[in-house]
């Protein structure tokens, strides 16, 4: 949704949104030291993914309830945090999903809307909740109610089951599967863990919860009971799709969320008109931007923010992060391009690979091309420049034109401190060479192959720094001594 839409939906409710995160949970079936809130699905945590949900809900603020890794957890969410709000509370002991909201109580103001949401539940669209957080509006009635997000599964083991009142729509009750009748059981409908309801009666039912059923737990969907005990009308808003609402509990799911998210970006892509090869050979782990015509082959990833132009191609086995590669430019199989910070920039028509790298700073002008096992790091190339093979280039500015030989480098560290080689245009660099900076090769100029450059040169000069060759006649090369038997 755009920013002006989700601005109008969230006014629309006159309630601030303060969303609250449950994120306790040890993830026992992850076989992993790492909580699970912090696995990784497209690159990024777990919860990472709940929270930029909230910020695109503009929401006022984000209790994340912590429990097991809460350190660790926590420091994770600060270092991202941005823009959002974030208050932590821990959960400790862990005695329930109602126990856990319990003890989001004190951060959440009385004039708030509050939706709860699972830190290990990462696809949740925006609209989906926005949607959901319409429902507690009630058409005809004075007060806020209580909305559930709920879905029809053809196996609905493991997850409470929605009971409707027979004579209307609205919800009398969850029932968790421990606790249900053998015909609740053949309930299909369940309920997602996802909740919208105002704070202050939130706080109400939750103060009435207690731990009588089967798991001995405090059950945050007791609170539907109080609701309707008070009049209130509990409704559910019923989606389809059952990736929104899947959670992680086992490497085997994650495994199977990264491949359904993996295939829903690239079906948004090809309908965007980017040609993929193979959509399940595929990896999206941040923003990928592309415009016409664009083409991109099989096993490739994408990762940080990537924009590639009209009419650009990219070869197989390519990792590309934090870049802008622009029209018509070719990235040959293999390639590595890791702008980090600093970013990358790949000019037009520019050809880049096969087994090339391109490090943070490195900026190809238009029609550059750099070859294979051709490492560029915090340099630009102007129009036309060349380094097509077996080279380094860091710290460098190269001119138009310029041709960069096979096996040569520029020294760009001396032991404490970076420097940087300016090659001017139309020089040709011979093979093999070193070009110690700081230094600059004049225009036009030409560096014999072997020779290793310390000083500036003179534009249009032939500079070769080598030493003499030596020829010795009827040189014996040393033999090995034979072992004692």
């Amino acid at each position: 949704m755009s920013d002006q839409s989700v601005n109008q939906a969230i006014f629309s409710l006159e309630r601030p949104l303060d969303v609250v995160v449950m994120a306790a949970g040890k993830g026992t079936r992850m076989k992993s030291r790492i909580p699970k809130v912090l696995q990784r699905l497209a690159g990024k945590p777990l919860l990472s993914h709940v929270l930029d949900t909230a910020t695109q809900l503009k929401a006022r603020s984000a209790v994340v309830i912590t429990g097991h890794g809460a350190a660790e957890v926590e420091a994770a969410v600060s270092s991202v945090s941005g823009k959002l709000a974030v208050k932590f509370v821990r959960q400790e002991p862990q005695l329930g999903t109602g126990h856990a909201v319990q003890q989001a109580v004190p951060a959440l103001a009385d004039d708030g809307l509050v939706v709860v949401l699972s830190g290990d539940v990462p696809l949740t669209h925006a609209d989906t909740l926005i949607a959901l957080m319409a429902c507690v509006r009630q058409t005809g009635s004075t007060s806020d109610g209580l909305a559930l997000l709920t879905l029809d599964m053809p196996n609905p083991t493991g997850y409470g089951r929605i009971v409707r009142n027979p004579q209307g729509d609205s919800v009398l009750a969850i029932v968790e599967q421990k606790d249900a009748s053998p015909e609740q059981l053949t309930i299909q409908e369940v309920y997602s863990g996802i909740m919208a309801v105002p704070a202050k009666q939130l706080k109400t039912w939750l103060a009435k919860l207690d731990n009588q059923n089967a798991q001995g737990e405090y059950y945050l969907t007791d609170v539907v009971k109080w609701a309707v005990a008070d009049g209130v009308k509990v409704v559910a808003h019923r989606i389809q799709d059952e990736l929104q609402v899947t959670g992680v509990n086992s490497p085997q799911q994650l495994a199977q969320l990264e491949r359904a998210y993996q295939l829903q970006k690239a079906n948004e892509l090809m309908l965007q008109g980017v040609r993929l090869a193979d959509p399940a050979r595929f990896d999206v782990r941040g923003e990928l931007h592309c415009d016409a015509d664009v083409e991109i082959d099989v096993n490739c990833v994408f990762e940080g923010q990537v924009h590639l132009g009209e009419g650009v191609r990219i070869g197989p086995n390519c990792v590309i992060a934090n870049a802008r590669i622009a029209a018509g430019a070719a990235i040959h199989a293999f390639t590595h391009i890791d702008g980090e910070k600093l970013g990358v920039t790949v000019g037009e028509g520019a050809l880049v690979g096969p087994f090339a790298r391109l490090r943070p700073g490195a900026e190809l002008g238009p029609e550059v091309h750099i070859g294979n096992f051709v490492e560029v790091k915090n340099s630009t190339l102007a129009k036309g420049a060349k380094a097509n093979h077996l080279a380094y280039l860091g710290d460098a500015t190269v001119g138009e034109r310029v041709n960069y030989g096979a096996g040569s480098i520029t020294a760009n560290y001396d032991g404490a401190n970076k420097h940087r080689t300016i090659i001017e245009n139309d020089v040709h660099v011979g093979s093999n060479c070193v070009l110690i900076a700081p230094v600059t090769l004049g225009a036009g100029g030409t560096v014999g192959g072997g020779s290793t450059i310390s000083k500036n040169t003179e534009p249009g000069a032939l500079s070769v720094a080598r030493g003499k060759q030596v020829s010795i006649a009827n040189w014996k090369r040393p033999q090995k001594t034979p072992k004692a038997k």
